[in-house]
């Protein structure tokens, strides 16, 4: 294991998800909103600007407590220009599910990386409530002509918690009933914050149905820390030799934690204390002690997929140096993430002397204590940038990374927090 000392605390910005669905939320609210802590990423952005765009009055996000006026649940403006949602799926998919529910048309547009990711699973059951939807083959540029839409009862073939906020976003606009199963559960960040707004949700394992309502409930909502970003820190510190990491103000929502649970099974020590409720979302500090012994390989896969999908990429960069063969499966949705991250994860391993291989839906990892080095190709990705940027924070590897600043399209100031709690900067 590395020879670096890690301790005290340190603070990870508010979580991407909420962040998203807290200004989506206001925005169609009938009253003023308040957010606090909400994440000043390039996605978070790209939403923002969107719903400036369709009228909406969203102050500068560098406000610590935003005020938001909501125009209510039909009450946005057509738009004069087309919405850009930059490198943002989150603003894309759940915007789309939106604007599906009003009386105009909206034009879609995106970066060339966003530009490459499949939309068609969004639009499908948009198009079965009423929508009229017309893509470039399966990506963006896409026209959505909103307007009256009918309740459906939509069983996805992927649980994604994107398809799944898309449908029941159009529904609350639309204001019918909807019903949405999924094969596993994906995170519940909107079924959550829409029971704040007063909404009927009833959740009955994988399915979720959502009544009708005439209004939503403003928000008086604090984004708490987001997991994801978290995770960097975490797995920093358990392949550290000494010293403890206390990670505060953490969403901990069980949909999230399955990194977590991943680096316990894998011989780590972490744990959550002064776990709280904040808004309806579980709150908590993530305690990670250092040198608890060697890593051991674990298995990813199957209902836990969903739970750790945006960390795979990291659980893949420890798994290098923990003891044995670590495998995951049942992540073909990391193809068509910003990256095709299990195509990048395992060649950007093996050019800097990992031992890894691709599986048609997902990854194997055989880890050593050699030291990696050598040059990462993100392709714009900012959760492989971080993801490498941790391996490249242990003494002995030697690691560069050809896009650090990609980061801030999730977590502004990554860098500088890596360095602080390291002692380099890890590029």
């Amino acid at each position: 294991m590395a020879s670096l000392t890690v301790s005290g605390e340190v603070q990870v910005p508010g979580d991407k998800s909420i962040s998203h669905r807290a200004l989506m939320l206001s925005a169609l609210a009938s009253g003023r909103s308040t957010v606090s802590g909400i994440l000043q990423s390039a996605d978070v952005q790209s939403t923002a600007q969107v719903l400036r765009t369709l009228g909406v009055d969203i102050p500068p996000l560098d406000d610590p407590r935003l005020i938001i006026a909501g125009r209510g649940r039909r009450g946005l403006c057509a738009p004069a220009m087309p919405l850009d949602c930059g490198n943002s799926g989150t603003t894309a998919r759940l915007m789309a599910g939106i604007c599906a529910g009003h009386p105009f048309e909206s034009i879609f547009v995106g970066d060339a990386s966003l530009s490459r990711r499949p939309m068609r699973r969004v639009t499908r059951p948009l198009e079965a409530m009423g929508a009229e939807v017309t893509l470039a083959g399966d990506t963006l540029p896409m026209t959505i002509r909103g307007g009256a839409l009918r309740p459906i009862e939509w069983t996805s073939e992927k649980s994604s918690a994107q398809i799944k906020s898309a449908i029941l976003l159009a529904a609350v606009v639309g204001g019918v009933p909807v019903t949405v199963r999924e094969p596993e559960a994906s995170r519940d960040h909107s079924e959550r914050m829409l029971r704040a707004a007063g909404v009927p949700v009833t959740i009955d394992g994988t399915s979720i149905a959502l009544g009708a309502v005439d209004a939503l409930r403003p928000l008086d909502i604090v984004v708490p820390g987001d997991p994801s970003s978290a995770a960097f820190f975490a797995a920093l510190a358990v392949l550290s030799s000494h010293g403890r990491l206390r990670i505060p103000g953490v969403g901990v929502n069980p949909s999230r934690m399955g990194f977590f649970a991943a680096l316990g099974r894998m011989g780590a020590a972490v744990r959550i204390e002064e776990a709280h409720d904040q808004g309806g979302e579980p709150v908590g500090t993530i305690v990670v002690e250092a040198g608890a012994g060697t890593l051991r390989a674990t298995r990813a896969g199957g209902v836990e997929i969903p739970t750790m999908i945006d960390e795979l990429p990291l659980l893949a960069c420890v798994a290098a140096r923990a003891e044995g063969t670590t495998e995951i499966t049942g992540a073909s949705e990391l193809r068509v993430k910003e990256s095709d991250r299990i195509a990048t994860v395992v060649a950007n391993l093996r050019a800097l002397g990992g031992d890894a291989e691709e599986l048609e839906d997902g990854l194997r990892v055989t880890g050593s204590d050699r030291p990696l080095r050598g040059h990462v190709v993100t392709h714009g990705d900012h959760r492989l940038a971080m993801a490498f940027g941790v391996l490249g924070a242990l003494p002995g590897n030697a690691i560069t990374i050809d896009d650090p600043a990609c980061a801030i399209v999730s977590f502004p100031g990554f860098w500088e927090s890596l360095a602080r709690v390291s002692g380099r900067a890890g590029q």
